[in-house]
This record gives C-alpha cells, sequence and structure tokens, in this order.
C-alpha cells in the first residue's frame, strides 16, 4: 500500500520539525494511542488500539527516524504486531518545506500488512490506513498551530459601504410623509383650488 499526502501547517518548519520528534504530540495525534515512549535517537514504542473492518486488535510496535535532515526531511520506519489480527510494516518520508510563515508537510507512506488484516482486502486496509492519516495530520496540525484560522471558515469579505441614498429616494418618516411630499401635494391643492 502507498499513499502520499501534503498538509499546510501555519507554523515555521522549525516548530514542526521539534513537533513530530515529540512523543507526547505523537501521542496525542496518533488516533487509538494509549501509550507512546521513547526518544528520537533510540526510536518510539507505542501502544494503539484500532478497529479495522470486523476485527479490533492492540497493536504494540516501534518506531525509528532515520535519514534526520533538520529541519527539512525524516524517514519514519516502524512495524507493529496486533497479535491474531496480523501486523503492519511500513516506513514514511516526510518532508517540510518553507510556505510563506508557514510550513508545507509532504508525506509518502509505504506499509504492508499480514494476518487477518491482509485477509479484509486491500479496499478496507487503505480506506483505513488514509482515514488514520488524515486523523493524525489534523490533530497534528491542531497541537502545533492551536490558533492558527482554518481556510475553510474563513470570514467572508463584508460588502462595500452602499452610497447614501438620494433625499427623494428616502423612505417617509414612520407614520407619516417626507417634507418634499407635503410640498408637491400643497402644489397639487393650491393648483385645484385657483380653478
Amino acid at each position: 500500500m502507498e499513499m502520499t499526502g501534503t498538509r499546510t501547517i501555519a507554523a515555521p518548519p522549525q516548530v514542526v520539525w521539534d513537533a513530530l520528534l515529540d512523543a507526547d504530540v505523537l501521542k496525542e495525534c496518533v488516533p487509538g494511542c494509549t501509550e507512546m515512549s521513547g526518544n528520537p535517537d533510540d526510536g518510539f514504542e507505542a501502544t494503539v488500539v484500532q478497529k479495522v473492518g470486523p476485527v479490533k486488535a492492540t497493536f504494540r510496535g516501534q518506531v525509528t527516524l532515520e535519514d534526520r535532515v533538520e529541519p527539512q526531511s525524516l524517514r519514519l520506519s516502524g512495524e507493529g504486531k496486533g497479535g491474531a489480527a496480523g501486523f503492519a510494516k511500513g516506513g514514511a518520508l516526510v518532508t517540510l518545506t518553507p510556505a510563506g510563515a508557514g510550513t508545507e508537510l509532504t508525506y509518502e507512506v509505504d506499509a504492508r500488512v499480514g494476518g487477518k488484516l491482509a485477509q479484509l482486502g486491500s479496499r478496507i486496509v487503505d480506506s483505513f490506513a488514509a482515514k488514520m492519516a488524515d486523523q493524525f495530520f489534523e490533530r497534528f496540525q491542531n497541537a502545533v498551530a492551536p490558533d492558527a484560522p482554518d481556510p475553510a471558515e474563513a470570514p467572508a469579505p463584508e460588502p462595500a459601504a452602499s452610497a447614501p441614498e438620494p433625499a427623494e429616494a428616502q423612505a417617509a418618516p414612520e407614520g407619516g410623509e417626507t417634507d418634499q411630499s407635503k410640498e408637491k401635494k400643497g402644489w397639487f391643492r393650491r393648483l385645484i383650488s385657483a380653478d
């Protein structure tokens, strides 16, 4: 299974980089993660509880960080075992590129599954993996830049102020007439009474 994606995060590359290497941040971002320990040099150990289709399992695994080029790119390699449910093994190349005041994070994932997970079929497994990636990066984005505005919820531009209406077009005061309409009626009455 291969998967790629890009996210724009409203924080500079160094801040994003530091968050990627923080066990506490990762624990909060990985869906179903109940435990996360370790460090970037020795790797991280994690316990994740997930349900893939009809199969629910507790996966215990280890992730190592390789080819680190601070704060530009790194490769994650990991393997998780879920007992009778099977296993997942793979890696991801993560690249950080400055994008204005923020960072464009690009990931390329290559993973394999075995055991009962593999029997579910690639469509279910691929859909689950894509959902997990979306959830992870959405949580990661919120953890790194919690106050950043969501582009999808940007306020609509305010309409331009319209020019004031001409005096004739202004509405009559409540329960009465404008001075101009009174003047017109008075002129018409004078004309009739003159006959």
